[in-house]
């Protein structure tokens, strides 16, 4: 299994942006696709957003479609999460995981640690 460190968490006004990270332990295979959840307190995991590692053809989620943006750096085996506009309800765990099939529809073996976001109002 490859290990994932995402970072890019932190506490921020309502409005602003944050780009989140996840660096990869090594250079993942073919066909393997890397996403990004989130998990609110009380809540459960939502899957946000997607990206093929090799084709690229991201995808994302429609909740979160015009404010959020996956995409990634093959040479830095690093995948982000770019997020603007945020609000409070933003406000959870966010966790990076890679696994296989088509970014609509991953199916994910690898999980990080997550880093947090907070969203003041």
């Amino acid at each position: 299994q490859v290990q994932l460190v995402e970072s890019g968490g932190g506490l921020v006004q309502a409005g602003g942006s944050l780009r989140l990270s996840c660096v990869a332990s090594k250079r993942t295979f073919f066909n393997t696709v890397m996403a990004w959840f989130r998990q609110g307190p009380g809540k459960e995991r939502d899957f946000l957003a997607a990206i093929n590692w090799s084709a690229g053809n991201p995808y994302v989620a429609d909740s979160v479609k015009d404010r959020f943006t996956i995409s990634r750096d093959n040479g830095k085996n690093t995948v982000y999460l770019q997020m603007n506009n945020l609000k409070s309800d933003d406000t959870a765990a966010y966790y990076c995981a890679a696994g296989r099939g088509s970014a609509q529809n991953p199916v994910m073996n690898s999980w990080g640690q997550g880093t947090q976001v907070t969203v003041s109002s």
